[in-house]
């Protein structure tokens, strides 16, 4: 603190009743070196909330950032915050929160991981506190949703934080992303993020916060835990009574081997789901041979309505044309080839229109992976804000951000494997143009124009069995 570029500052520090005097020594020491320094002795321990309360109690700037005892700040990183800030009009601008970078830094000091994370991004948010350090906050907005919630230690960021950016964005302020490391995280067995002994309770009441938003914003969902400790699921639910329509777009696309093998014939066997108001089309051009037009009704069996799609004949088309024939709420677009992995991900037709129906959501595209459980499609982020690709990972690999993990917002979804809702189909099918990859390119670009947000779920996953010109 007492090396930063940025003078302007003061240091609120709270011993939360420590048993080694040295601390108060020290403290104390501080506090007399440096007049920006304060320091509040609690009498008694009330741990990390009631001590964070405290902290708040003593604030006197407009803007608020935590620092954690263990970790360690750039000498630049109050300055860049400062000026990220002013630019966007200083106290009176309209940003209240900006978070930056970070790098975890293993105890001797070397560099471990660098976490280089995506502009504000909610549904990410709710599933993996993903902003953390440095996070800077206008003091108006921290008081004004209550500080620390009691219950809450070691989520207690991630709750505030929840808390804090429903308000912000309900005001129409702005959440800012600086794209700098910022923060060194120190890898110390002793942190609350690490300790094993609080670690399981910090989860737990992460998935507790997660829900209390999700009941805040009357989002019909449940939160349970994902698949690695710290991330979360929203199960959202679906009425029976919701009319969804599922589309294999084919021009009998198949192998060179004989006898023919269509590529749709493998997604039609596989293609089944326990919702109960599900239609399944298999869209085909109106001119396709009568032979093949045969392959594809037996391949369809009496599970599917066959679609003879009359003129020019393009993926948009044949979804649109299955939308009026078979109205629903959601529309989901299968290409061929492509098999659900029922078995890994049971409720995928629940999890993709679940997060179509969603507010503030615009295409929803799935996990596409090889036989040989190698990522084929993630979403694309452009530009990619990260030091490496997801496709080609393998599936679940673990990174800083938990990209395979946890449902994300992207720039980009392929049409491949996605859903949309009906409204937002109507919207902007006229934009969808191009093969699968192309035209969801096109359709997530429009559906953003409308102030939409595209998002991954890896709880959606589909083999790619048969590989086609997509």
């Amino acid at each position: 603190m007492r090396s930063q570029t940025f003078a302007d500052w003061e240091w609120c520090l709270v011993d939360d009743c420590s048993t080694r005097p040295e601390v108060r020594t020290a403290l104390d020491a501080l506090e007399r070196a440096d007049d920006r320094i304060r320091v509040l002795h609690r009498a008694v321990n009330g741990g990390i909330v009631a001590a964070s309360n405290d902290a708040l109690t003593m604030v006197r700037g407009e803007f608020i950032t935590f620092l954690d005892h263990d970790d360690r700040l750039v000498p630049t990183a109050l300055e860049q915050m400062a000026s990220t800030i002013d630019a966007a009009g200083g106290s009176a601008g309209d940003v209240d929160y900006v978070y930056s970078d970070e790098a975890h830094v293993l105890v001797d000091g070397r560099e471990s991981v660098h976490f280089l994370k995506p502009d504000w991004s909610p549904e990410r948010f709710r599933a993996s506190m993903y902003t953390c350090h440095l996070s800077v906050l206008r003091r108006e907005v921290v008081t004004e949703v209550g500080g620390f919630r009691t219950g809450f230690d070691g989520s207690q960021d991630h709750d505030l934080i929840l808390r804090a950016t429903e308000l912000i964005s309900q005001r129409g302020r702005r959440i800012v992303h600086l794209p700098h490391m910022l923060y060194h995280w120190r890898d110390v067995s002793s942190s609350v993020s690490r300790e094993t002994s609080t670690l399981s309770n910090a989860v737990a009441r992460g998935r507790q916060a997660v829900q209390d938003q999700c009941d805040r914003l009357a989002l019909d969902a449940t939160v349970v835990h994902g698949p690695l400790g710290g991330t979360y699921r929203l199960v959202r639910a679906i009425s029976p009574d919701t009319p969804i329509t599922v589309v294999v777009p084919t021009r009998a696309e198949g192998g060179a081997s004989r006898p023919y093998q269509l590529a749709a014939a493998a997604t039609c066997a596989a293609l089944s789901t326990t919702h109960p108001n599900t239609r399944f089309v298999i869209a085909h051009p109106a001119t396709l041979p009568v032979e093949l037009v045969a392959l594809l009704d037996d391949a369809a069996g009496d599970r599917w309505d066959p679609l003879p799609v009359p003129g020019d004949w393009s993926i948009a088309t044949a979804l649109d044309r299955a939308f009026n024939d078979y109205p629903c709420d959601v529309l989901v677009s299968v290409a061929p080839g492509l098999v659900p992995r029922s078995d890994l991900t049971p409720d995928w037709l629940e999890a993709l229109a679940g997060l179509a129906r969603s507010p503030g959501t615009g295409l929803v595209g799935s996990l596409i992976a090889d036989g040989d459980d190698t990522v084929v499609h993630a979403g694309w982020d452009v530009p990619n804000y990260r030091w490496y690709e997801l496709q080609g990972l393998q599936v679940a690999t673990p990174s800083a951000g938990n990209d395979l993990l946890i449902e994300r917002e992207c720039t980009h979804v392929s049409l491949a494997a996605a859903a949309v809702s009906a409204r937002h189909w109507r919207e902007c099918r006229h934009l969808a143009a191009g093969g699968f990859d192309a035209a969801g390119r096109a359709f997530s670009a429009a559906l953003a124009a409308t102030g939409a947000r595209t998002v991954w779920t890896p709880y959606a996953r589909f083999d790619q069995l048969v590989a086609i010109d997509r």
